[in-house]
């Protein structure tokens, strides 16, 4: 597993977005539609490594009991059903693989109630 992005729920992406870009020097990687509200990863031009700037609002339903006042770490790997069905042999408790923004992923937890995401 490799750490993909830092998912950070915002009050106000649009704002926070222009943060990142205009104050601390990032750029906008990706802008992703989800219904009314749009996700966007940003980061340093030179790393793959990023932010994403999820609506709080767009987390009401939160399907896999998030803390949302914790940043989530997703990791990417390139096999999502294989690194799940690993994780779970290995006891740890994880969400079944899903389509999230048109990507397979699945979330597993720490001991401490924490939730990770793992997409390709």
């Amino acid at each position: 597993m490799q750490v993909g992005y830092v998912v950070l729920y915002v009050h106000d992406a649009e704002a926070c977005r222009r943060f990142w870009v205009e104050s601390v020097g990032m750029v906008e990687k990706r802008r992703t539609a989800a219904g009314p509200f749009t996700i966007v990863l940003v980061g340093f031009a030179d790393q793959e490594f990023g932010l994403e700037l999820v609506p709080l609002e767009l987390m009401k339903q939160n399907p896999d009991g998030l803390d949302l006042a914790t940043p989530s770490i997703c990791f990417r790997v390139d096999d999502v059903a294989a690194t799940r069905a690993s994780l779970v042999a290995r006891g740890v408790t994880a969400s079944e693989v899903a389509d999230r923004g048109g990507r397979p992923a699945f979330a597993f937890s720490d001991p401490e109630g924490r939730w990770f995401a793992v997409t390709p």
